[in-house]
């Protein structure tokens, strides 16, 4: 069962849609890092997915067309040769998946690690990034992304 927290209101959830923009900002600046640490920032596809999550978040955005963008990167990464690219395109695509399900916020940080492995540069600089991201947004949202990600931790290493 989901955490009622990541749960939109209007879905009868606790999540209201502020803070669901608020970590919409979160995930999209986790993301435009990695699309930075990639050098993919003249990649269309992937700047106009992040422009379509920032149209969201700006509530400028339909969901819709935060999904259909989030799914068009998701087919692009999938048939990704280059393994950087690929990560880099599903940290954006979970970025913008943030509209539709808010505990997507959790995903461009975690391939944002994947990526400065692969690059071979420094996790805990990459970490310090995300800190500093994370403890902008309001106390409630930071204690909640904590708690998110260390039961996505935890699931991880059951399987």
């Amino acid at each position: 069962m989901r955490d009622q927290r990541v749960v939109a209101v209007h879905r009868g959830g606790l999540l209201t849609k502020e803070d669901h923009m608020v970590l919409m900002h979160y995930a999209r600046m986790c993301a435009l890092h990695v699309l930075e640490l990639a050098s993919l920032q003249d990649d269309e596809l992937l700047v106009h997915a992040l422009k379509v999550a920032e149209r969201w978040e700006l509530g400028n955005a339909s969901t819709g067309e935060a999904i259909a963008s989030s799914r068009l990167v998701h087919a692009y990464a999938k048939n990704q040769d280059d393994v950087l690219v690929g990560l880099a395109a599903r940290a954006i695509g979970q970025a913008v998946a943030t509209a539709h399900m808010a505990d997507h916020c959790l995903g461009p940080s975690w391939y944002a690690r994947k990526v400065v492995r692969l690059l071979g540069t420094s996790v805990e600089e990459e970490d310090a990034y995300q800190q500093r991201e994370l403890e902008k947004l309001p106390s409630h949202l930071v204690s909640l992304v904590k708690f998110l990600q260390n039961q996505k931790h935890m699931l991880s290493e059951q399987v």
